[in-house]
This record gives C-alpha cells, sequence and structure tokens, in this order.
C-alpha cells in the first residue's frame, strides 16, 4: 500500500504547485485541512507564502491542525517538510508585523533580511546557491545545488546544530533547517525544477 503524505491546506500555500511537484516525485498526495488527515499520515508537508504572521493565524484557526501534527510528528515519528514560510513557522517566533509565534519545533526567531550593503535588494528572489554545512552534508534529503527563493524574511536559528544550509544574499541565510525527522527548506522545490524534484524524491524515500 502506497505511503500518503499529508498537504496541509491552511488557506496560506502554494497549494497546487506543490502538490503538482510531489505527484512528479512519485507521492500519493491528500490535500486537507482535516487533523484526523494529518493523524493518519505517513509524512506531512506544510506549505507557505506570504506573511508568518498570517500563516500562523490561518494554521492556528484550523481547530486541532496544530496538535495533530506535533502528535504525528513528535510521538509517531513521521518525516516533516516545512517549504518557505511553511519552514519559518517551525520558529518560537516571527517578527513579522509585529510578534507572532511559531511552532517552536526550531528553536530561533523570523527575522527581516537587513543586507549591510545597500546594492543588496529585498526580497532575496531568484536562484541562488544552497550550500551544506559541514556537519549536514550527509544529510538524506537536502543535497548542494541552485534552488529557487523568494523571501524577506530569514530563519535565525538559535542553534547551528539546526542549520543544514545556507545561501548567500550579501551575508548567510538559513536555506534548510534540520532536526530529527523534521525539515524544513526556505527555497521552493516546486519552482525548482530538477533540483527540487530530486529533493522531493529523497524526502518521500527517507526514514530518518
Amino acid at each position: 500500500m502506497a505511503e500518503v503524505v499529508a498537504l496541509v491546506d491552511y488557506g496560506a500555500g502554494n497549494l497546487h504547485s506543490v502538490h503538482n511537484a510531489l505527484r512528479a516525485a512519485g507521492a500519493e498526495v491528500t490535500v486537507t485541512a482535516d487533523p484526523y488527515v494529518v493523524r493518519a499520515a505517513d509524512r506531512i508537508v506544510l506549505p507557505g507564502v506570504g506573511s508568518f504572521k498570517a500563516c500562523a493565524e490561518g494554521l492556528r484557526a484550523i481547530p486541532h491542525m496544530v496538535e495533530a501534527m506535533q502528535e504525528r510528528v513528535h510521538i509517531g515519528g513521521a518525516p516533516f517538510l516545512g517549504i518557505c514560510v511553511g519552514m519559518q513557522l517551525l520558529a518560537d517566533k516571527g517578527l513579522e508585523h509585529g510578534v507572532t509565534p511559531g511552532l517552536g519545533w526550531i528553536a530561533g526567531e523570523v527575522r527581516l533580511i537587513q543586507p549591510s550593503d545597500p546594492a543588496i535588494k529585498v526580497p532575496h528572489m531568484g536562484w541562488n546557491d544552497v550550500a551544506m554545512l559541514p556537519h549536514a552534508r550527509n544529510h538524506p534529503v537536502i543535497a548542494e545545488g541552485e534552488a529557487y527563493f523568494l523571501h524577506s524574511y530569514h530563519f535565525a536559528a538559535a542553534d547551528p546544530r539546526h542549520i543544514a544550509a545556507l545561501t548567500d544574499h550579501g551575508e548567510g541565510l538559513v536555506a534548510a533547517v534540520a532536526r530529527d525527522n523534521i525539515l524544513g527548506v526556505q527555497f521552493h522545490p516546486e519552482k525548482s525544477q530538477a533540483y527540487g524534484l530530486a529533493m522531493l524524491r529523497r524526502f518521500l524515500e527517507w526514514r530518518p
């Protein structure tokens, strides 16, 4: 029986593109706002486009969804992938439009990109390198390559051991965070062509 990937629909994700990319990678995908479906899923993907505040509020507006995700990921051990703002929501808090609590799964906060060089534009948009950190080079899902980014805020992780990869945009910005069965990527694998599809295939094969 094929594994089921729950793609969480909370009104704040690039669902159509992520759904298509997961299917192209070989996944059986259920787009859902139902916490019972999330509790039963083999893998969970949390997309996210827009502001941290709007995404966090949208996720919490679905009764029992956060609890279902925590139960399935932290107790059940299901592999989890957060994409763009879905990755940022793993943090303790976001500083966009005030202070908004995140999920608190990976310690840190989400701050505005503030380059010291005025020639560096914000948002960080377009193709850029994903550079693995030495301690994460053997991660089974993330790999060196070039991916598509679009963001104005970045994940400032409290523990360097949770940073799997960086990208350079006037400074080193977090491109991926990883802890146990939890993975988050700032880039958009669904827009990153061959690199993104290969990453999604590895996520589907991941047995943390």
